[in-house]
């Protein structure tokens, strides 16, 4: 019973591939139990992508995910006999509007969950590109170690305030850092920061995305990296997987390379969306999350199909 709780489109995500209905199938031809649609939160023109503009406006942005939930609202049903689908969206956190913008969408449409990512420090893209980390890093003080601090920080915030009841790519900041497979190493301010969030999360019983897209981006572990997820772990956190994919050649790609950190981490059952599972959040009448051993996931033909 493979699961995606993080996905995008090229439909509706300018950065990805193919409309939501080949990735659906996609999915259903790798055998998912179930997949989880998490589109991006429109967003204000000032914080629009380099290039963006070319394509979109701020009401266009704002019809195009009118008309995600629409089409993902087709979609589950059209092929409710073949897959779960849940729908949800990928937040943002980059200045205090954005706040508003997810209330609005929370009280205008009813959704399964949502992640909550943090893409931007002090307003800044900081997965874009190098040249944009550079600008973050700059404006945190010129090191490494203080955007980390920032990030987690922003983080906090965003946790505090949405509550997310799944986290999107927790340590995502370390992508365009230089030492990016140095798991924190030595940055003591930086792992109180890290320790902190994780507790809130596990207080209010949020679960940890493993992202295997941390993987296909040339990481040497998906996120969160090893000491964030035994540390969660230790915390009676909960996990949940997800390929973060945006096309069909991302779908489940990495699950083998998860699988396998899940297993070196100790995580012994990972989470997933359920509309069978007891309702713990009433933000989301819909769905709830059930788990399972990650022994019984590896016994399933799906491991056949994917990478």
């Amino acid at each position: 019973m493979p699961y995606s709780h993080h996905s995008h489109s090229g439909q509706f995500c300018g950065h990805a591939k193919n409309t939501l209905e080949e990735v659906i199938r996609d999915a259903i031809s790798k055998g998912f139990h179930s997949f989880s649609l998490t589109e991006h939160i429109p967003r204000p023109l000032a914080d629009f992508y380099p290039g963006e503009t070319d394509d979109h406006t701020e009401e266009s942005l704002v019809k195009l995910f009118d008309d995600y939930t629409t089409e993902a609202s087709r979609l589950k049903e059209a092929y409710v006999a073949q897959i779960q689908i849940f729908i949800g969206f990928e937040s943002e956190w980059i200045r205090p509007s954005t706040l508003d913008i997810i209330q609005g969408l929370l009280a205008k449409y009813t959704f399964d969950f949502f992640l909550g990512s943090v893409h931007h420090v002090h307003t800044i893209p900081i997965d874009f590109d190098r040249a944009m980390y550079e600008q973050a890093r700059d404006k945190a003080g010129g090191t490494d170690e203080r955007l980390f601090e920032d990030y987690f920080d922003s983080q906090y915030e965003m946790l505090q305030s949405l509550q997310p009841p799944v986290v999107g790519h927790f340590d995502l900041i370390r992508l365009m850092s230089d030492g990016r497979d140095a798991d924190f190493a030595g940055l003591d301010v930086v792992w109180k920061k890290i320790q902190r969030n994780l507790e809130y999360i596990a207080s209010y019983g949020g679960i940890l995305e493993l992202n295997s897209a941390g993987l296909r981006k040339g990481l040497a572990q998906p996120y969160p990296c090893l000491p964030i997820c035994q540390m969660f772990h230790r915390l009676g956190g909960r996990f949940t997987m997800s390929d973060d994919s945006h096309g069909i050649d991302q779908v489940g790609t990495n699950y083998r390379r998860l699988l396998e950190f899940i297993h070196k981490a100790g995580i012994g059952q990972v989470c997933y969306a359920d509309r069978g599972a007891p309702r713990k959040d009433s933000r989301f009448p819909n769905a709830g999350f059930s788990s399972i051993a990650v022994d019984d996931i590896v016994q399933l033909p799906f491991w056949t199909k994917i990478q």
